[in-house]
């Protein structure tokens, strides 16, 4: 850059830099209006061009300034001009905000008041690039028209009617994936797995020894009547009570092995389980649920309630015949499908048909349109000939037209040469006009801002703004108000709190309550089958003594019998 330029631009940046709060009004509110569309990063663009028309323009002149803006985007700048220089604009809010600033006198004198005299002229500036755009969008280049014709091309061949499509397979809703918990097999089951070996091992012992007491027992009769027919001596007569006391500590140690066998076991029923909260209300629910279809039962019994198996069986008839008529239904629908498919076989061979006789329907009369197009043709060669012939003769006369077009084009080039000559000069005489008038006002503007000016100004905490709005306060006051808030937030928390806690303490009391339920139940239940065990008990006791009755009774006859056959061989 030369030495003029380079000082025009340094002064455009420090000017930027200098007053960039009041560009950053125009131009925010600009990309909040008219600039939504508008990049960001041409934000700068815009506050130059602001800074130009407000401080520089007196200085560099319209000319100037409009060069600098048709260098620039076309539609940008006239939409940015079009809001800056808006009369309602510069009159109402861009001086009420650029009077927070500087003082409100010192605005409308220095900068409103320029701006609104220059805006006629930059509204002509305004409407040309108007005009340029709308130029630039009605011109449109006409080209030649391609005129298509049409391809020779092979006849495709009918294609057949398409089936419809299957209908679509309903799409599962995505199942939520299973727990590895399920995998792993529960602690209980290895326990029950555990309590069933030790059972079935003292199962197997007892077994053992009942077996073995039954073999000694029989091997010992056994011997002893071998003993006596082979020695031809009779039987200790002690052997057999011997023998008999052998059995019945075998049998007693089984009873008492067998009693005692329910009370080694672990109790199944009694396997502690953990509960939460959901299986706490669940098992009480379910509790709550028997006790009420318990006592419902007792009340329709109380009121007379009958049988219900007539109504069952008559239910069952009933579901019966549906399911008989669900499937008459389906063997109907599935022969009407049949049906209509046998039918849509007919209809596609119909239509095959029917394309067919279209077809050579068709093909006659592409014949005789090839016959009219072969007649046209020659019809247009011959016309073309003629043309060509009427041609060859216009172009004879070329020459002397050229010749006269050549001449009137010379004349019309002198009078715009001379005119464009007149017009400059008259335009620099305006020029060197306003360059004077314009050093004149730039000198008397220097003057006044050489004039200091006091910028500071002191702000006190405990006045309002004075802006005459409902509701003003001082900072003083919004400070103390805020506190009142924070403390008026504090102390819904505080109840917030203590309301869950209550609530929390209301749910564990009646979890409580819900397992002194579930307790009592427990209670019950196992009650009840203790009560049925110890029935049970006294039952096969009840039967023991019988069974032992009855084999000392037959011991007895054995023995008597015994006693008898050894009188009748002492007496032979």
């Amino acid at each position: 850059l030369n030495v003029t330029e380079e000082k025009f631009v340094l002064d455009t940046l420090a000017g930027c830099t200098e007053y960039k709060s009041i560009l950053d009004v125009v131009v925010n509110a600009f990309y909040v209006q008219d600039g939504r569309y508008c990049p960001i990063s041409e934000r700068n663009l815009y506050i130059v061009i602001c800074y130009l028309a407000t401080f520089q323009l007196e200085d560099i002149g319209l000319q100037h300034f409009s060069r600098i803006v048709k260098s620039l985007d076309t539609a940008k700048m006239q939409k940015f001009l079009r809001f800056f220089f808006n009369d309602l604009y510069l009159n109402t809010w861009i001086k009420d905000e650029w009077s927070h600033f500087y003082d409100s006198v010192y605005v409308k004198e220095n900068w409103i008041d320029p701006l609104l005299r220059w805006q006629p002229k930059v509204q002509q500036l305004i409407e040309k690039l108007t005009d340029k755009l709308s130029n630039c969008t009605n011109t449109v280049k006409t080209s030649r028209v391609t005129q298509p014709k049409e391809f020779n091309l092979t006849v495709p061949k009918p294609r057949a009617i398409p089936l419809p499509p299957p209908a679509p397979l309903p799409v599962l809703a995505k199942s939520q994936p299973v727990p590895p918990s399920i995998y792993k097999p529960p602690k209980e089951r290895k326990q029950l797995e555990e309590i069933k070996a030790k059972n079935i091992q003292k199962a197997k012992v007892i077994q053992v020894s009942y077996v073995s007491a039954k073999v000694a027992h029989f091997f010992l009769n056994t011997l002893a009547v071998q003993g006596t027919i082979l020695t031809g001596r009779e039987i200790d007569p002690f052997l057999p009570q011997y023998l008999e006391v052998v059995w019945e500590s075998v049998l007693t140690q089984y009873v008492k092995e067998l009693t005692k066998q329910p009370q080694d076991l672990i109790q199944i029923d009694n396997i502690p389980i953990k509960l939460n909260t959901a299986a706490i209300l669940r098992e009480g629910a379910l509790y709550q649920r028997k006790l009420e279809e318990e006592l419902k039962r007792i009340e329709n019994l109380q009121q007379g309630a009958g049988d219900p198996s007539e109504f069952l069986e008559w239910q069952k008839q009933m579901r019966g015949k549906d399911l008989e008529e669900q499937l008459a239904e389906i063997e109907c629908r599935r022969l009407q499908g049949k049906l209509s498919h046998e039918e849509a076989v007919l209809a596609h061979q119909n239509v095959f048909q029917e394309n067919k006789k279209k077809a050579d329907l068709l093909r006659e009369e592409k014949a005789e349109l090839m016959d009219l197009y072969a007649e046209k043709r020659l019809q247009e060669q011959k016309e073309m000939k003629e043309l060509v012939e009427q041609v060859t003769e216009g172009h004879k006369n070329v020459k002397q037209v050229k010749a006269k077009i050549q001449e009137y084009k010379q004349q019309i080039v002198q009078q715009v040469c001379e005119e464009s000559e007149e017009l400059l000069r008259q335009a620099l005489e305006e020029e060197e006009e306003k360059n004077r008038k314009r050093y004149e006002l730039i000198q008397e503007i220097r003057a006044i801002e050489s004039i200091p000016s006091i910028k500071h100004k002191f702000v006190d905490l405990t006045e309002t703004g004075g802006h005459g709005l409902f509701g003003e306060m001082s900072i003083v006051e919004l400070r103390e108000r805020l506190a009142l808030l924070k403390e008026a937030q504090k102390a819904a928390e505080e109840e917030k709190r203590d309301q869950i806690i209550h609530e929390k303490q209301t749910k564990e009391q009646l979890l409580l309550d819900k397992l002194d339920q579930i307790s009592q139940f427990r209670a019950e239940l196992g009650r009840a089958a203790a009560l049925k065990q110890e029935e049970k008990k006294k039952s096969q006791s009840g039967e023991r003594p019988m069974k032992d009755e009855r084999i000392l009774n037959l011991q007895k006859k054995i023995v008597e019998k015994t006693m008898e056959r050894k009188k009748q061989e002492g007496l032979l």
